[in-house]
């Protein structure tokens, strides 16, 4: 069974996207990408739609993170189960 990690901050435009393409490299090192399903949201709707802050991208791009794709989104209840495992910052 797939095990999710959902990594949560306000806008879901700086740091939980940064953590879950970090969390992707670093589980692809592993070869572990295929035991976890990783994904970032919001807890607010003022971002929704909107990508990384381009600062944020050029931080991801300094430790090797080059192709990184990500719309902002909101955690709601329905992404709630008892399998997702949440970071908050």
């Amino acid at each position: 069974m797939m095990k999710k990690i959902v990594f949560v901050c306000l806008g879901n435009i700086c740091r939980s996207p940064m953590a879950e393409a970090i969390m992707k490299k670093l589980l692809k090192e592993q070869k572990l990408e295929m035991i976890f399903q990783v994904d970032s949201m919001a807890t607010s709707f003022e971002e929704v739609g909107n990508p990384i802050y381009p600062p944020a991208r050029e931080k991801l791009k300094e430790r090797g993170i080059l192709a990184f794709t990500h719309q902002a989104k909101v955690f709601k209840k329905e992404n709630y189960d008892e399998k997702v495992i949440c970071t908050l910052y």
